[in-house]
């Protein structure tokens, strides 16, 4: 069973954040698109963690990622892991981290289950590093090594392009993806919990270094259930591209739900005005079928944002 929307779409992939805390302080940082309630700090516990991700594998979903915030801000982020990865029927268990504090979880974490990790990266230039988060270069780095040394694969690095921060460091990151054994994921500026200025001051279009990379690469594919992204297989190293935010492709082919910190299903990364409250019946006692219609009724509720673009 896979639930599919009024729009064909599938509903493959689930987004976990599992906490709005992090260490760095992001600028450009888009929350998962969660607005934050001043002085809430409620989270989800482990075990109302893990049911909610089971009844979305038993409703076809095959495919999990834990988000934050910083998910490694978390002290039993290994429960958590090793809870999800035991459940039957899924089939992929990933997160996406600032990378800052994986040195230490790495080899536990894979070992727990967890399979893949995307890590963000804008800049290998340890100043500028440091003005964009907050802080050291080399505490990520050594979470990128040693993400790889543990096993995990794909690695993948996140480097989010920034107008006069970072657009001209592309070339390097590339050779770095080559040299660590990562894949390196281009990533177009969303104008989502940041300021028009800032948007405005730092938006910059991948188009140029789409047609770089279409001129070097030895094969390019297409991930159909990821919003149709473009990768780029180049002489011993992938590059993947991700604009969605001008790319209509990105909505019309989008197959995830996400789960808010404060757990609510969301339906669109763009969008609060759809939210559906599954932690509060789940915490009044709701039987999984309860649950389960609240999941169907999210999926009814996902629409491509662009789709009149």
């Amino acid at each position: 069973m896979v639930l599919i929307d009024s729009y064909g779409r599938p509903l493959l992939n689930l987004r976990v954040a599992l906490t709005k805390r992090c260490n760095l302080r992001c600028q450009y940082c888009h929350r998962e698109g969660e607005i934050f309630a001043e002085n809430s700090t409620a989270e989800m516990s482990v075990e109302e963690i893990v049911r909610i991700v089971r009844i979305a594998v038993e409703l076809g979903i095959s495919k999990v990622k834990l988000t934050g915030g910083e998910p490694l801000m978390r002290k039993d982020i290994v429960e958590i892991v090793k809870g999800i990865s035991a459940i039957n029927g899924l089939k992929d268990l990933s997160m996406t981290t600032n990378g800052t504090l994986l040195a230490p979880l790495a080899e536990e974490l894979c070992a727990s289950g967890l399979k893949r990790v995307n890590i963000n990266l804008p800049t290998l230039d340890e100043e500028v590093y440091r003005k964009l988060t907050g802080n050291r270069l080399d505490d990520v780095l050594e979470g990128v090594k040693a993400a790889v040394s543990a096993g995990f694969y794909p690695v993948k690095l996140n480097m989010l392009i920034l107008k006069n921060v970072n657009e001209d460091a592309v070339s390097a990151m590339i050779n770095f993806a080559r040299e660590t054994g990562t894949i390196l994921q281009l990533i177009e500026l969303e104008p989502i919990n940041i300021s028009e200025t800032y948007y405005s001051n730092h938006y910059k279009s991948l188009d140029e270094y789409e047609k770089s990379l279409q001129q070097k690469a030895l094969k390019v594919e297409t991930r159909k259930f990821m919003q149709n992204r473009p990768i780029y297989h180049l002489p011993d190293v992938t590059v993947e591209v991700v604009h969605p935010t001008e790319n209509t492709e990105f909505c019309m082919h989008c197959t995830r739900l996400r789960v808010t910190s404060d757990g609510k299903l969301k339906p669109c990364l763009m969008r609060n005005d759809n939210l559906v409250d599954v932690l509060t019946p789940l915490r009044n006692g709701a039987k999984d079928q309860e649950l389960k219609e609240l999941f169907i009724i999210a999926n009814q509720k996902r629409q491509p944002y662009n789709k009149n673009k």
